[in-house]
């Protein structure tokens, strides 16, 4: 088929690369994934904390530098095999219209710990802090090895920021500014954030590590904090279809919206959330109906995964009564900034492949939390259409909605985010 004007208004996502606790490409961690196997386990190496005090889902990776940060190192992975994924399409765009938008991070701390006296948290020899010590230091290092000179986008919206990277990419080149993108995000467990955390007692514990973080269950404890990235090369159909790509799905709509309760609070109503997927189905030219599968933010918190659920049920209506809710944190951990992004790519996985991933340690679900949260095993579901949820502390809601791709839907124009 011809591109046309629909299909210059159209993006689909040709590239995805991920690494993770389960996996260090794409498919291994789908794979895990698919399988409900854990990355977690109990930490040792993490400054200021002792050794075995603190449970996560660490990733083993050594940045490419001396003292070179690991969450950049996450990133330029994910992203090598994103841009590979995705064929000739690097080669294919402008490098003025080829766009990279990474969420920002905790950056390089070391002249705090010069100022403190902890030298010996140092690494001898180690890049400068001074280039690494920006949120933005990953985004721009990134576009920097790719070349890419298009609209360089970068956020810090806590847990939802890789999902709000990847919907601001997505409206750049729905705006123009662009023909295709670089979108993502990653994280590494840092000593500051696991301190605050831990300070907030939002982090969960349990003799057997990987039974620790239970969404949706009603002995739920809390979140382990996890590490690792995706990203995603994302374009407009036409440039896809001139070069012959491979798509995974297309994106159909997205929002962002605010719960303005609490920095860390969520407001009990789920007004809020209600409206985001309402206002995300409606963007998308979607009906409650049509979504079989939503992946949720669900971090395994008390307040998170029944404010989840009420938001899902005011959306969705009678349709709540038939879809599938699952959390891959149970498995991955709380990948933070990463979150969004990883987890998209399980949707869009998940789409791809017509399986839904469970939700791990589920076995006592709460009767609040009363979905389909596909206990323990995941499921074999043909679907068309699906959602992924980030809510994040600050009250930063995101929401987009994906299609899958085949031929036969190829001819339907669907709305771009």
């Amino acid at each position: 088929m011809n591109g046309s004007q629909d299909d210059n208004d159209r993006i689909v996502i040709t590239g995805i690369g991920a690494i993770s606790s389960v996996g260090n490409d794409r498919e291994s961690v789908w794979r895990a994934v698919r399988h409900g196997v854990s990355g977690v386990r109990r930490l040792t190496g993490v400054p200021l904390i002792p050794d075995g005090m603190m449970l996560g889902a660490p990733v083993d990776i050594e940045p490419d530098e001396p003292g070179g940060l690991k969450v950049t190192a996450l990133c330029l992975h994910a992203a090598e095999e994103a841009i590979r994924d995705a064929g000739n399409a690097l080669a294919a765009t402008a490098p003025e219209r080829f766009g990279c938008a990474i969420s920002g991070h905790i950056g390089d701390l070391d002249w705090i710990a010069e100022q403190v006296g902890r030298n010996d948290l140092i690494a001898p020899g180690k890049v400068p802090w001074v280039q690494q010590w920006l949120p933005n230091s990953t985004c721009a290092r990134v576009a920097t090895r790719y070349g890419l000179h298009g609209p360089r986008i970068c956020h810090s919206t806590a847990c939802a920021s890789g999902l709000i990277d990847f919907l601001s990419a997505v409206r750049a080149i729905e705006d123009g500014q662009c023909d295709a993108a670089l979108a993502g995000s990653a994280e590494a467990i840092h000593p500051l954030f696991a301190a605050g955390f831990r300070q907030m007692r939002v982090l969960a514990e349990h003799d057997d590590p990987q039974a620790a973080c239970r969404p949706f269950d009603a002995d739920r404890r809390g979140f382990v904090m996890g590490e690792g990235a995706a990203m995603f090369v994302i374009e407009r159909l036409a440039c896809a279809r001139r070069r012959g790509a491979k798509i995974y799905a297309e994106v159909l709509g997205g929002r962002m919206l605010a719960d303005a309760h609490h920095v860390t609070g969520l407001s009990a109503e789920s007004d809020t959330l209600a409206h985001l997927i309402t206002g995300t189905l409606r963007r998308s030219r979607l009906a409650p109906a049509d979504i079989a599968y939503i992946n949720a933010h669900g971090t395994g918190t008390q307040q998170n995964d029944v404010m989840e659920t009420r938001g899902i049920r005011m959306a969705l209506g009678s349709a709540a009564q038939r879809v599938c809710v699952s959390s891959i944190k149970s498995m991955l951990g709380h990948l933070v900034n990463a979150a969004g992004s990883v987890e998209l790519a399980i949707t869009a996985l998940a789409l791809r492949d017509g399986f839904v991933p469970p939700t791990l340690n589920l076995t006592n679900p709460d009767p609040e939390c009363d979905l389909d949260c596909i206990p323990l095993v995941g499921r074999p579901i043909q679907f068309e259409h699906a959602l992924k949820i980030s809510v994040a502390f600050g009250g930063h809601l995101a929401a987009v909605a994906l299609r899958r791709w085949d031929e036969a839907a190829a001819g339907r124009v669907g709305r771009a985010a």
